[in-house]
């Protein structure tokens, strides 16, 4: 099955409300796959199936680091997360991602690139702007 979008997983949702994810204190990755991955909201947890390869990516992908922000404003206040952005050199195709934290229930969200990314050189997963409009995880 193909990406189909990108997606906060149900196990963050569950994950804050029981504490098996805490941005603050867990070490999170972000794992590359290529359209044969099946991943949705769905996805509790980082799987080897339809991942990436090539240059120097090694499964299970790489240390992403959470960075926690909060703004408040006449409308009231927002709490806002990303993450740093990895990069890979070397011949590498992928498209889409993963963030997660080890173990069961750790899948965190899923990143559609909307189309095969490929590079020669150097692979980075651009993130958005640390905002509260555009950072990639937003708690109104």
């Amino acid at each position: 099955m193909a990406f189909t979008g990108n997606y906060s997983c149900n196990t963050l949702r569950s994950g804050l409300a029981n504490g098996t994810i805490n941005f603050a204190t867990d070490t999170f990755y972000l794992a590359l796959y290529t359209n044969t991955a099946t991943l949705d909201a769905n996805t509790t947890a980082y799987d080897t199936v339809g991942e990436a390869s090539g240059g120097n990516y090694v499964a299970g992908g790489q240390v992403v680091t959470a960075t926690i922000s909060s703004e408040s404003n006449s409308g009231g206040s927002t709490t806002y997360i990303n993450f740093s952005s990895p990069s890979w050199t070397g011949a590498i195709t992928a498209r889409g991602a993963l963030i997660y934290t080890p173990g069961d229930n750790g899948a965190v969200c899923v990143l559609d690139f909307g189309s095969d990314k490929t590079s020669t050189v150097s692979f980075t997963v651009q993130m958005p702007a640390n905002t509260s409009t555009s950072a990639l995880i937003r708690l109104v």
